[in-house]
C-alpha cells in the first residue's frame, strides 16, 4: 500500500459533486439570514418594534435548526440500512422546494398571519433537508477516499459548504448593488431564493451520477449492516463520542453564525459600515474561511484532529479578541485584515466532521455523525442568534463573549478527544 496514496479521479469527481451540491444546499439555508431585516419587516406586522420584528424573524430561522435532529436521524437510519446514495439525493429536494416557494411567498400585507406561518413551515422543511445532508455528505465523501486522505477529502467538504455562504454573501452583495433599497424591499429580495431554488434542482440533476459508497457496499455483501436501530446503538455502546461530537459542534456554529453569518448585520448596524462594504468584507473572510478548512484538513492527515482542534480553538479565541476589540477604533483597512485573519482561523472547524468520521464505526457512522451534529445544531445553532442579540444590548461587541466560551469548551473537548480516540489510534500519514 502506498504510503501517501493520491486520491482517484473517481474520488475527486465524487468530492466535486459532492461539495457543489453541499454548496448549493447551503447556500439555500443561509440565504434567509442575509434578508432577516427585510423579511422581519414584510412578514411581521408593522405595529412590532424593531427589535421584535427581527427578534421574531431570528426565532423562524432557529426553527431550521430545531428540526435538523428529525430530519438527521431518520434520513441517517435509512441511509445505514438502505445506502447513502438515496438519502444524498432526497435531502437536497426538501431544500430546493421551500426556497424557491420562500421565493414567491406573499406577505404579511397580503395574507396576514399566515405568512409568519408559512415561512415558518418552510424553515421546518428547510430543516430537515440539512440535517440529512450534511451528514451524507461527510459521511459519503469519507468512504470514498482513502484512510490516509480524510482530512484533506473532509475539508474541502466543509469549503464547499463555505462556498455556499460565499454565493450567498455574493448574491446579496450584487442585489445592494444592482438596485436601490425600495426596490429591493419591493421585490428584489425575492431573486436571491428563486434562483436558490433553481440552483437546487440543477444539483438534484447532477447528483444522479454519484455512486454508492464502496464502504455501504461492502457491508452490504457481507451482511453486515446494524440489525438493530442504528440509533439505538449509537446512544447505547458510544455515549463519549456524541458528546464529543456535539461539543466540537458548537464550536462550529459559533464559527460559522456568529463570525460569519451575523457578522454584516454587526457591522453596518452597529459601526456604520455601508451595507455593501460589509457584505464585501464578508465574503472575502468566506474565502480565507474554506482556505483555513483545507489547511485544516491537510495537517489533520498529518498531525491528527485533535492537535489541529487545540491549536484551531485557541487562534480563534485570540484573533476574534482582537478583531471585536478593533471595531470602532481602527481604520477600516484594518478591521478588514484582522477579519481576512479570523476568518482563516475560523477553517478549524473543517476537522469536526473528521474528528466525527474517526469515531463512529461504519455501521452507524451515518446516525452517530447526524445525531450528534443535529442535536448539538438544534440548541446551540438555534438560540446562537437571539442570545448573540440578546448580549448585543449590553455591549457592542457582546458576540464576542459567546465566541470565547464556544472556544474554550472546542479546547477542552479537543484534549478529551485525543485522550479518548487519537493517541492510542492514530498513525500519522
Amino acid at each position: 500500500m502506498e504510503a501517501h496514496p493520491r486520491l482517484t479521479r473517481e474520488d475527486k469527481r465524487t468530492l466535486g459533486l459532492s461539495s457543489l451540491g453541499g454548496a448549493l444546499e447551503f447556500y439555500d439555508f443561509v440565504i434567509y439570514v442575509f434578508y432577516a431585516k427585510i423579511i422581519s419587516e414584510l412578514f411581521f406586522p408593522s405595529t412590532l418594534s424593531p427589535f421584535w420584528a427581527m427578534l421574531n424573524t431570528y426565532g423562524i430561522f432557529a426553527a431550521g435548526y430545531f428540526f435538523r435532529p428529525l430530519g438527521g436521524v431518520v434520513m441517517a437510519h435509512f441511509g445505514d440500512l438502505v445506502g447513502r446514495k438515496r438519502l444524498f439525493s432526497l435531502s437536497i429536494l426538501l431544500m430546493a422546494l421551500p426556497t424557491l416557494l420562500i421565493g414567491v411567498m406573499p406577505t404579511f400585507e397580503s395574507i396576514g398571519y399566515a405568512a409568519p406561518l408559512l415561512l415558518l413551515l418552510m424553515r421546518m422543511v428547510q430543516g430537515i433537508a440539512i440535517g440529512g445532508e450534511i451528514p451524507a455528505a461527510w459521511t459519503f465523501v469519507s468512504e470514498h477516499v482513502p484512510e490516509k486522505k480524510i482530512g484533506i477529502a473532509n475539508g474541502l467538504l466543509t469549503a464547499g459548504l463555505s462556498l455556499g455562504i460565499l454565493l450567498g454573501a455574493l448574491m446579496s452583495l450584487f442585489i445592494s448593488l444592482k438596485f436601490s433599497e425600495a426596490e429591493i424591499h419591493d421585490w428584489a429580495w425575492r431573486i436571491p431564493f428563486i434562483v436558490g431554488g433553481i440552483f437546487g434542482f440543477v444539483a438534484l440533476y447532477l447528483r444522479s451520477y454519484l455512486k454508492e459508497t464502496p464502504v455501504f457496499k461492502a457491508m452490504q455483501e457481507k451482511k453486515a449492516l446494524v440489525k438493530e436501530l442504528p440509533v439505538k446503538q449509537v446512544l447505547a455502546k458510544h455515549k463519549t463520542a456524541v458528546v464529543i461530537g456535539m461539543l466540537f459542534t458548537w464550536f462550529l456554529t459559533g464559527c460559522v453564525v456568529v463570525l460569519i453569518l451575523a457578522m454584516p448585520n454587526l457591522l453596518s448596524t452597529g459601526f456604520g459600515f455601508e451595507r455593501a462594504d460589509a457584505f464585501k468584507m464578508q465574503s472575502a473572510a468566506i474565502i480565507m474561511q474554506m482556505a483555513g478548512c483545507i489547511v485544516a484538513g491537510l495537517l489533520a492527515d498529518r498531525l491528527g484532529a485533535g492537535k489541529v482542534m487545540l491549536f484551531g480553538s485557541l487562534l480563534v479565541t485570540v484573533l476574534a479578541t482582537v478583531f471585536y476589540n478593533s471595531l470602532g477604533h481602527v481604520a477600516p483597512s484594518t478591521v478588514f485584515v484582522l477579519y481576512m485573519l479570523l476568518g482563516f482561523s475560523s477553517g478549524t472547524v473543517g476537522m469536526v466532521s473528521y474528528s466525527m468520521v474517526k469515531m463512529f464505526p461504519a455501521q452507524i457512522r451515518f446516525t452517530g455523525i447526524s445525531f450528534s451534529y443535529n442535536l448539538a445544531y438544534a440548541i446551540a445553532g438555534g438560540i446562537t442568534l437571539p442570545l448573540v442579540q440578546w448580549l448585543s444590548a449590553f455591549s457592542p461587541i457582546g458576540a464576542l463573549y459567546y465566541v470565547w466560551v464556544v472556544c474554550m469548551v472546542a479546547f477542552f473537548t479537543a484534549m478529551l478527544y485525543r485522550a479518548k480516540f487519537e493517541k492510542a489510534n492514530f498513525r500519522p500519514s
